[in-house]
């Protein structure tokens, strides 16, 4: 048991996501093993070398935010400021017995506003400067999500964002989680949000060669851990729970999904984008995720994988497992996913935090889907292709991000 006094737990869920933007929709399609991928919508890609993307699905963002403040923000702000309400009213939280300033809102994003900068930008070249928004810069910062949701739930406590690539949400929660031990929150509103499928995104990321180029089969292009992955899917969305101090949940009767038990980070310090092929720091973040929780490395069940689908990120997470559980990785469940949802950047930890709640509170293990072909260097048990019934008491959740930026968390059932 975590030696710290004060303890964190879950009390709600929201997200926006490629397959459902509920949390019973979001968490139906990954029992389902329903992948959200398809051709891209949002813009013209033929003459793009990839074309297909994992596009947000079933949301209106009129259910959360009035037209004039629609035209107001680009769309990473709307499905963090969806998915903020949403965690909120899950949690039953009353707004009238709480202090503003005990509650905090802390949601990252690795990229921000690129939408908005795009579009700004073109209007700036084909019809001068007189033409760009005064709200340009508004939209397009990587804090207004988390100043936007703020507003909408009138908390003054803390709130900032973290942006650290694709670890963003979960540094955004690992600082939620300091934040409420230390006595400077009650209630955290935290995860991440993204809105990356743009056309300077796609081209970049395909030109980089991060991207899986199965045009002819979008919904079999993500396959973690699979020998013949080729890349990861570009998605998008927003995943956001709401952290409570325990005593202050229990207190007022809250349903508690399960206990944020602890929160490890580290650093590569090797190279922009490449992991390395040891797995030292991730295996780190993850030995001293479980230190912090004051968990052992034999009660952990599962792991939800980074796993994106790249051929080198696959083989160094299940190295860098296997270097933090010793002989007991091979008695982890671990899935991916990315598989269904694809690589929402900066909010992907969160939708991953979320679904990881979900494995703990109902006893079921979303599965890696469209794993074919066993690869000897990513030998764990992935989960493949049918998710799986287990009672699941301890489970940490991984997140890598572009310069070498890992981050783990670990959530417990809360009994």
């Amino acid at each position: 048991m975590s030696a710290h006094t004060r303890r964190v737990v879950i009390t709600g869920l929201g997200v926006v996501t490629p397959v459902g933007s509920t949390v019973a929709s979001f968490w139906s399609s990954l029992l389902e093993g329903r992948s959200g991928a398809g051709p891209v919508t949002g813009f013209d890609v033929t003459d793009f070398s990839v074309r297909f993307a994992a596009e947000v699905e079933g949301f209106d963002p009129l259910d959360s935010m009035d037209p004039k403040e629609l035209r107001r923000s680009d769309p990473y702000v709307q499905y963090g400021v969806a998915a903020s309400k949403d965690a909120y009213a899950d949690s039953g939280l009353d707004p009238a017995r709480i202090d503003p300033f005990r509650i905090g809102v802390i949601l990252g994003s690795g990229i921000g506003g690129i939408t908005t900068f795009e579009k700004q930008k073109e209007r700036l070249l084909q019809r001068g400067p007189g033409s760009v928004s005064p709200f340009t810069i508004p939209m397009l910062i990587a804090n207004m999500a988390s100043g936007q949701a703020a507003i909408h739930l009138e908390a003054r406590g803390i709130n900032f964002a973290p942006v650290s690539a694709c670890a963003s949400a979960a540094h955004a929660t690992g600082v939620a989680v300091d934040a409420i031990r230390a006595g400077n929150l009650d209630v955290a509103v935290t995860g991440g949000c993204e809105a990356a499928i743009s056309p300077i995104a796609l081209s970049a990321f395909a030109k980089m060669g991060a991207l899986s180029r199965r045009n002819d089969s979008p919904q079999t292009a993500s396959r973690p851990f699979d020998a013949d992955r080729d890349g990861f899917l570009l998605g998008e969305g927003a995943g956001v729970v709401i952290l409570e101090e325990r005593e202050h949940a229990m207190a007022r009767g809250a349903r508690i999904y399960a206990e944020l038990a602890g929160y490890g980070a580290t650093a590569d310090a090797y190279h922009i984008t490449m992991p390395h092929k040891e797995g030292l720091s991730p295996a780190t973040a993850m030995t001293d995720c479980l230190t912090d929780s004051g968990v052992n490395a034999d009660e952990v069940d599962y792991v939800n994988a980074h796993g994106t689908s790249t051929p080198l990120n696959d083989a160094m997470e299940t190295v860098a497992i296997r270097r933090a559980f010793g002989e007991h990785a091979d008695s982890l469940m671990v899935s991916s996913i990315k598989s269904m949802t694809g690589h929402a950047l900066g909010a992907a930890a969160g939708i991953e935090l979320v679904a990881t709640a979900l494995t703990l509170h109902h006893g079921r293990v979303p599965p890696t889907i469209n794993y074919q072909t066993p690869d000897p260097a990513c030998d764990l048990d992935c989960v493949p292709n049918e998710a799986r019934d287990a009672k699941v008491a301890v489970a940490i959740s991984n997140s890598l991000g572009f310069g070498g930026h890992n981050a783990t968390l670990c959530v417990r059932r809360h009994d």
